[in-house]
């Protein structure tokens, strides 16, 4: 019995090394960029791309994230309506006030906080997928020239806001300026460096928006986007 224990208790710890191994071997290292006018620039030329004047000008952005998660977005008052499951939840991301029904029931007090605060993780995350190359000058972001195989690219660093501060993304352009792809060093993913594509760009009568993220391995598809201005 004995015997049996330690050499399960080898085999773990070899699965354990092995997995720490592969881990190791596949993840890029955080490249370190160079701050300042170059940086700045390659940013105007992105957001340029995407035509950050017209996404300023969404007054309501809409759509459903996989899982489940349908999302109304008041931009100009920063007030989002979300439904899940049989959850919905109207909120500000300002203040954390708002307010939550499941199932058609008005919650409230410790209720009605943890709906808002699944919400907002909710929401958080979500637009993020859809919107992050928008938000490239945020408070707390830190932009960072790169120069790679493909041409100059962009490291953007969030050391506050969200939901895992600290996370870097490096923005892959094409001829145009337009995000093809995205590298990510964050928490939530052991690797570093993992490359995943933005495609289907559509004009959403000025703005673009990606629908498809591509990883290889697995593809998420955003829908339901509309936009009103």
């Amino acid at each position: 019995m004995m015997k049996a224990l330690k050499t399960a208790g080898i085999v773990l710890l070899s699965l354990l090394l092995l997995g720490a191994g592969v881990i190791w071997i596949a993840s890029d290292p955080l490249p370190e960029g160079e701050k300042g006018p170059e940086a700045e620039a390659l940013a105007d030329k992105m957001l340029k791309s995407m035509n950050y004047e017209a996404y300023q000008q969404i007054k309501t952005l809409s759509w459903t994230f996989p899982g489940g998660h349908h999302y109304v977005w008041h931009k100009p008052e920063n007030i989002v309506a979300v439904t899940w499951a049989d959850m919905e939840v109207k909120f500000s991301p300002d203040t954390f006030e708002g307010s939550a029904t499941e199932k058609g029931n008005a919650l409230e007090g410790d209720e009605l906080h943890d709906a808002i605060q699944t919400a907002w993780t909710y929401f958080a995350n979500d637009s993020f997928w859809l919107v992050a190359p928008f938000k490239v000058r945020d408070p707390g972001t830190e932009r960072r020239l790169v120069e790679t195989a493909d041409g100059p690219a962009l490291l953007v660093t969030y050391t506050s806001g969200g939901v895992t501060p600290g996370d870097s993304y490096l923005w892959l352009l094409d001829e145009n300026f337009k995000p093809r792809a995205w590298k990510l060093w964050v928490k939530i993913i052991p690797i570093g460096g993992v490359e995943i594509s933005w495609e289907n760009w559509e004009n959403y009568e000025g703005a673009w928006l990606a629908s498809s993220r591509n990883a290889g391995f697995y593809k998420m598809e955003i829908t339901d986007i509309q936009v009103s201005y």
